[in-house]
Formats: C-alpha cells, structure tokens, sequence
C-alpha cells in the first residue's frame, strides 16, 4: 500500500502534433508533476476498442495508428519497464465469467503514448493499456469500481479520449483553429455535469447533450470518461478539471477525481 491513493484521470490525448504544442504539453507535463509519483499506470484509450477487456503486451513496438502526419513521428519510442505484474494483478480482479485476454505483441497505441511522453517522459515507469470493451457507461462505471483498489497500490488510472471529437466536421487543422459550436456547446455541458458530479446526466449523453452527433459521431473519445468516475472513491463528488479550453476546435477539458 502507497501513503497516498493516487487519483484517477480522464485527458484528452490528441494527435502526434500534441508533441510540439507548447501549451497544451506544458499544462499536461506540469499536472503530472502535481500528483502523487506512481508506482505503475493503467491508461484506457479511445484507440482500442475490443472485448473482453483485452491488455497490452511489455517490451513490444508502439502502435503508430495515426496517418498523414510528419514521418519522425513513427519513429518515435516509449519503452517502459515491464509491466507483466499489473497484467497478472488486474486478471485475478475479474470474475471468472469476464476473463481477460492478454496480448502477446499488442503496443501502446498514440492515445497511451502521446500524452504519457509527455507526463512522464523518463519512460520509467511501468504502463499497461488496457481495451475499452464497451461503450455503456454503466458497464464502464462498473469496470472502474472493479479497478479502484489499484489506486491504493499506487496505480494511477487513466481514461483516455477528447471530450468532443467531430474530425469530420472541423473545417480548419489549425491547432489555435476556433471552436465550432457543436463543440463549445458539448463542452460546457460536459463541464457543467461534471461541476455537479451528476453521473446521469454525463451518462446519458446521447440524447441529453447539445452538440450531439457532431460533437461524436462515433463515441469512443467519450466513454473512457466512464472508468474514470467508476474509479472514483465517490463519482458524486465534483472531480477537479485541470484543463480547459480547445484545440483544432476539439474540447481538451480534463479531470482528475478523488
């Protein structure tokens, strides 16, 4: 056991570029100077998309599964210590009838590395993806109740996404690009829901939330936000969003729950 739980987060990840923006990579490298230094991290990303709950493979390339962006960016590295424990740890939290399904090759995926290159650039700590098996909230709660003891044994637990993520409808690809409204509407209800610690209400997104489809026409940059409040000691309680604002008109709004 740690002397201090660690918190869980939801972030918003980005795309490669992410790497060379000195503001949203300065709000991200300073929040995790802020925590509690942890023992090993559990990221679940929008990127990976697969049941049962599946976990990434140590000592394996990255996933580069991004296109169209400059060529240094695939060869970049993330190689961090083993992380085969965690993997035997959070197999034996599920129940025998949901086991898990360990990747023998599988990678970081850009929705892990990206951002955690940026948090914790040393690579010296040991980080296990797991899958996002669903996209129902109260299974997603759920699973992050069944992860919570891991945040007393020094894990910290990420949900992965970007709180509005219409790719299909932006206009312009410039990071300083202004946000459309779809996005601006989906974000301050978003922050708002979360300021009152109403779960329901962030649950019930599809038909609740203005902006809907466009903000997410497919809703997987979403739904991690679920594990993070399942993760929560009380998922009523207000988290804390450390960052706001937009980038390419996309909400970047991300927070950290007790």
């Amino acid at each position: 056991m740690t002397d201090t739980r660690m918190p869980a987060l939801y972030i918003g990840h980005g795309a490669p570029p992410l790497l060379d923006d000195p503001i949203w990579s300065g709000q991200l490298a300073a929040w995790a100077q802020d925590l509690p230094r942890p023992k090993a991290i559990l990221i679940v990303s929008a990127h990976w998309e697969s049941a049962p709950v599946s976990l990434s493979a140590s000592g394996v390339p990255l996933v580069y599964d991004f296109g169209g962006f400059a060529e240094r960016y695939y060869s970049m590295t993330y190689q961090t210590p083993d992380a085969t424990a965690l993997a035997t740890r959070i197999a034996a939290m599920m129940p025998d009838n949901e086991p898990v399904h360990q990747h023998a090759s599988r990678g970081l995926d850009h929705g892990a590395w990206v951002p955690l290159r940026i948090m914790y650039p040393e690579a010296d700590i040991p980080v296990l993806q797991m899958s996002l098996p669903t996209h129902d909230p109260v299974k997603l709660l759920a699973l992050g109740q069944r992860l919570k003891p891991l945040r007393d044994e020094g894990v910290l637990i990420i949900g992965s996404g970007f709180l509005t993520h219409g790719l299909p409808f932006l206009k312009e690809f410039r990071i300083e690009a202004e946000a459309p409204g779809w996005s601006t509407d989906f974000d301050a209800w978003a922050g708002e829901a979360l300021a009152r610690g109403d779960v329901d209400t962030l649950a019930s997104y599809r038909s609740a939330a203005p902006g809907m489809p466009y903000a997410h026409p497919t809703v997987e940059h979403y739904t991690p936000l679920f594990i993070t409040l399942g993760a929560a000691t009380d998922a009523s309680e207000p988290g804390l969003q450390v960052i706001d604002g937009f980038w390419m008109g996309l909400s970047k709004r991300s927070l950290q729950v007790a």
